[in-house]
């Protein structure tokens, strides 16, 4: 027997597996790393040798008006960690310059008072600026310019009125983008929501090239690259995290340069070896990234790349949020054929794109090839209405796989934490 542990919500789900089931355990090498100083250490030498830029001390110098661009409350960075010692950098170049912490919602929901503090720390909320981006707040928009893709590329003014605008953020993979971080902070992280849109049309998303790991020739990563360039982005803090959301790795310096170099050492601990099955089970990480459907269309893509075509994915993910998006389920629930919805999306241009449309069309995509069980605590009803057969453990998944599959010799891979790995 095999004894493996799904991360779900803020605990876990564990299953025993027969030997002769389970073909593979997928997971990356990262929680394998040990690095050799503590996470502050990591994040204080970071800034120390910053990559392709001076510290940021020194590039804060003469400036008055500094913006740091932060996550919002769907990203697990540790920013209790990250945005202290770059306040200290700051101010040890500019005493007295206005700094304002700008939340990159990108088109999600505002974070509320509540989860501020609990990223951030009470210290920070009270005592330093911060502001919310809101994607439909036409009135702190600028338009700086036409995206490579053709966009207009709408920008928070917030960031474009600073002296100096530098981000904090994580490296993962990510299911189109290839990975998150770096740029990701400008696009789409404050960028208003017709800018998001053209980048997130239904062209790009069905590029081969718009795939986790892949930032060679993906065009919706050349789109996020040029906004953060014109935007003026000039210096990031970037880490990567094991499976406790524990910082083994950090990264400083400029928005490129050091978010490339961020991404070769991700790169090389997170692929996998594929392990085709009629059933793979994945998670989204557990908490925060678990905390709706939306969202866990990302480990759905892992199962995705490793699953037979007609086999069967499950998907652990509490969803205590619930959907995550009310487009994304009427996308979903308002056309009982997928097929429909599909050729609709793709016949649109990217002017045409509609809010969610892309994590509809890839979830359209992971349904076109397999059936998703979605194991969660989201009302069965609406989990039907997206497709989707509703389970509430992984014993009941299983059966439920068996019985879809018609047999109950079945072929398993486990992937526990589906946004950590690349399969390859």
């Amino acid at each position: 027997m095999v004894n493996v542990k799904f991360p779900y919500g803020k605990e876990y789900k564990e299953h025993s597996f027969k030997d002769n089931e389970l073909l593979g355990v997928l997971e990356s090498r990262i929680n394998e790393y040990d690095p050799e100083l503590c996470e502050s250490e990591l994040i204080e030498k970071a800034l120390a040798f910053p990559v392709g830029s001076d510290t940021l001390c020194e590039m804060s110098r003469g400036k008055k008006n500094i913006v740091i661009i932060a996550s919002d409350h769907t990203r697990p960075v540790p920013s209790k960690l990250i945005i202290p010692p770059m306040l200290r950098e700051i101010r040890r170049g500019s005493p007295d310059a206005d700094i304002t912490i700008l939340i990159a919602t990108g088109c999600h929901r505002e974070t509320t008072k509540e989860e501020l503090i609990s990223k951030f720390g009470e210290d920070i909320v009270m005592c330093e600026n911060i502001y919310i981006h809101d994607c439909d707040e036409r009135e702190k928009l600028v338009n700086i310019g036409t995206l490579p893709s053709g966009g207009e590329c709408e920008i928070n003014k917030i960031a474009m009125d600073a002296d100096l605008l530098v981000a904090e953020g994580f490296i993962e993979p990510h299911f189109f983008a290839g990975y998150s971080g770096g740029r990701k902070s400008v696009l789409p992280g404050v960028a208003g929501r017709a800018t998001v849109l053209a980048n997130h049309c239904s062209e790009f998303i069905d590029s081969e090239y718009a795939r986790t790991g892949r930032l060679e020739n993906n065009p919706i990563h050349a789109d996020m690259l040029w906004a953060a360039k014109k935007a003026g982005l000039r210096f990031i803090v970037n880490v990567v995290l094991n499976e406790d959301k524990k910082v083994i790795y950090a990264v400083a310096g400029d928005c490129e340069k050091a978010h490339e170099e961020g991404v070769r050492f991700l790169s090389s601990l997170c692929g996998a070896e594929k392990r085709e099955a009629d059933v793979v089970i994945t998670t989204n990480g557990g908490y925060p990234l678990d905390q709706n459907v939306y969202q866990s269309v990302k480990g759905m893509t892992a199962a995705e790349a490793t699953v037979r075509e007609g086999g069967v994915i499950i998907m652990l993910s509490a969803s205590s949020d619930g959907i995550g998006g009310d487009h994304f389920y009427r996308q979903l629930a308002e056309e009982a054929d997928i097929e429909k919805t599909m050729a609709q999306f793709l016949s649109r241009s990217r002017s045409e794109t509609v809010p969610d449309q892309w994590q509809t069309q890839i979830m359209l995509r992971v349904l076109r090839k397999a059936t998703v069980i979605y194991v969660s605590e989201v009302p069965d009803g609406d989990v039907e209405k997206m497709h989707m057969i509703p389970a509430h453990s992984v014993e009941e998944a299983l059966e439920r796989a068996r019985e879809i599959l018609g047999r109950e010799d079945i072929t398993i891979t486990a992937i526990p934490d589906g946004v950590s790995v690349i399969v390859k």
